[in-house]
């Protein structure tokens, strides 16, 4: 993808951070909200697309947005970068490949094992009754 096209469809939104901060806290918006309409994006297909919408669900809002929110830093910069490096990150894993599942067959050893386990419980069981 590209992204200096990536970075015009993004938008930022400001607002006032929480916590500990002094006076500093009331009059700075440091708090950085990055948001991304991935439904209306030109640059991303449908293909990968569905894959976002798919993997990012519990991420995406009914409108479509994709929102990431940063206060970590005292600092309105660092938070806008820290945002757009959980952005990436996001995107990177929501787009990676699914690993395919290798069939392995129980080992021998485990098989013996568990058969044992029963066997003891039911012994355990057995000596119980009359």
């Amino acid at each position: 993808m590209n992204i200096e096209i990536l970075k015009r469809e993004i938008s930022f939104r400001t607002s006032r951070s929480s916590g500990s901060g002094g006076q500093h806290v009331n009059k700075v918006a440091t708090k950085v909200e990055l948001i991304f309409n991935v439904e209306a994006s030109e640059i991303v297909t449908e293909e990968k697309n569905a894959l976002i919408l798919k993997r990012l669900s519990n991420r995406i809002n009914k409108d479509g947005e994709l929102t990431i929110t940063c206060q970590e830093s005292r600092s309105q910069l660092k938070n806008k970068q820290i945002a757009w490096q959980k952005f990436e990150k996001l995107l990177q894993k929501a787009l990676a490949p699914a690993k395919k599942r290798k069939k392995v067959k129980p080992l021998v050893a485990e098989k013996k094992k568990r058969l044992a386990s029963k066997k003891k419980q039911s012994e355990k069981k057995a000596l119980r009754k009359k």
